[in-house]
């Protein structure tokens, strides 16, 4: 029998958490030390959004979190076709340095 040398994590997974967050709108900035990412979500109509989380990544979290979406969004296109882009007509200012997605 071969042996396995990869450990095994157990990642626990809190109801609460389970539920998620919807966000329309992410919010991406970054020092020379770790990136921030703002999830938002915008109502139709209303002019002031909150910040529904926060995630703060090293920057190599987020060179990895970058490639594995790229991976997840081609498999999704494979099966699904295409993601429609759609134009956002907002400007993306919010009083801290530049970044979107």
């Amino acid at each position: 029998m071969e042996e396995n040398n990869q450990q095994q994590l157990d990642i626990e997974l809190s109801e609460e958490v389970a539920e998620g967050i919807y966000s329309n709108l992410a919010i991406i900035t970054h020092s020379q030390s770790e990136f921030v990412i703002d999830f938002i979500k915008m109502m139709p109509g209303v002019p002031k959004a909150r910040v529904k989380s926060r995630i703060l990544l090293t920057p190599q979290h987020a060179k990895r979190l970058a490639k594995a979406l790229v991976d997840n969004i081609n498999k999704f296109e494979q099966l699904n076709g295409k993601i429609k882009e759609l134009e956002t007509a907002m400007p993306l200012h919010f009083g801290g340095p530049t970044g979107q997605a």
